[in-house]
């Protein structure tokens, strides 16, 4: 009866330590994907912030700009390209909605960001875009992969089109949570005007085209990503803007349309770190508290199967021999 215990004890401990390996390295990272459908919504702003007044083309310091980033999962589109690109994928169509402290658009430029729904590297299909034109990403945007590593990426840049480093600078504490801290500054370049603008009746192409004034931008760009689920909780710009030569500006060589010190909303940064606070509890279930916890398990199981058999092969202990009967007291009559 020990050894068939012992059997089935043992079983069940290879069983829990085959399972533990799985789950971390097969099972992770088929199941861990962003939703296709997922809705989000981001305030930041710069207080105070420098903007260009467009009516008589001088720059004024002004106590608010407000950037307004949304995020919507596309999934008609999703479905579509998954067909052909044969994997999991995830469209996201952003929108970032600059206005200035009356409320007015600033600016707004639409994004469409495609990208593999578990490893988060970008998918190349029709439709990828920043402010309607086309455009290949390269490294990541928005969001780091599930698991971030203490190591550069390659970050896209809106604005620029391009991508270039983002640089891993140390593990910090941000509201609890242990965060990395990444670092990357664009230079000046000369960069597209937004379609939108906030003129009427004057498009990019009447701005540069015709007067020859060109935009340009440079920007230190922060984050504190969570590693864990990669998403960051906090996220800062040190942005900057101007108008160069051409005759829109009166003989000025250039002019500032933009600076501030651009930081996430204190309530934003407030909803963002509960959520991820509870999204890493469930990425720390696949990848560590459950393979750990079957591992333990299965190893706890072993040391019993091993005990039973070797209670089940020791040898029993041999029967007392028989006492001789002594001999019978003598009778009377």
């Amino acid at each position: 009866m020990r050894r068939r215990a012992g059997l089935v004890l043992l079983a069940l401990a290879v069983f829990f330590a085959a399972l533990a390996p799985l789950l971390r390295w097969y099972a992770f990272p088929r199941l861990a994907k962003i939703p296709a459908g997922q809705y989000q919504e981001m305030v930041l702003e710069a207080k105070p912030a420098t903007l260009l007044d467009y009516g008589t083309l001088k720059a004024q310091e002004v106590g608010k700009v407000t950037i307004v980033q949304t995020l919507k999962g596309n999934v008609e589109e999703s479905d579509r390209i998954e067909r052909s690109a044969g994997r999991d994928v995830v469209v996201w169509d952003t929108l970032a909605h600059v206005q200035g402290p009356d409320g007015k658009m600033v600016s707004q430029i639409p994004e469409r960001y495609i990208f593999d729904a578990h490893s988060q590297e970008p998918v190349h299909a029709t439709g990828e875009s920043v402010d309607g034109d086309a455009v290949r990403r390269e490294g990541i945007e928005f969001k780091w992969p599930f698991l971030t590593e203490k190591r550069d990426y390659a970050y896209f840049d809106a604005q620029t089109r391009t991508s270039a480093p983002i640089h891993y600078k140390g593990t910090r504490t941000f509201r609890g949570l242990e965060v990395y801290y990444f670092e990357q500054t664009v230079p000046w370049t000369e960069v597209p005007y937004p379609k939108k603008m906030p003129i009427p009746g004057v498009d990019a192409t009447t701005l540069e085209k015709q007067t020859g004034t060109t935009r340009w931008y440079t920007t230190k760009r922060m984050f504190w990503v969570e590693p864990v689920t990669g998403a960051p909780v906090n996220g800062e710009e040190i942005h900057r803007e101007e108008l160069r030569g051409g005759s829109l500006l009166g003989g000025r060589d250039k002019v500032t349309a933009f600076a501030g010190h651009v930081k996430m909303r204190e309530d934003y940064i407030d909803y963002t770190v509960g959520l991820v606070s509870s999204q890493r509890r469930l990425v720390l279930l696949m990848t560590s508290f459950l393979p750990w916890g079957f591992l333990t398990l299965g190893g706890g199981l072993l040391t019993l199967a091993l005990v039973l058999e070797a209670r089940g092969r020791r040898p029993k202990s041999p029967a007392p021999a028989p006492t001789a009967p002594g001999p019978e007291p003598a009778r009377t009559s």
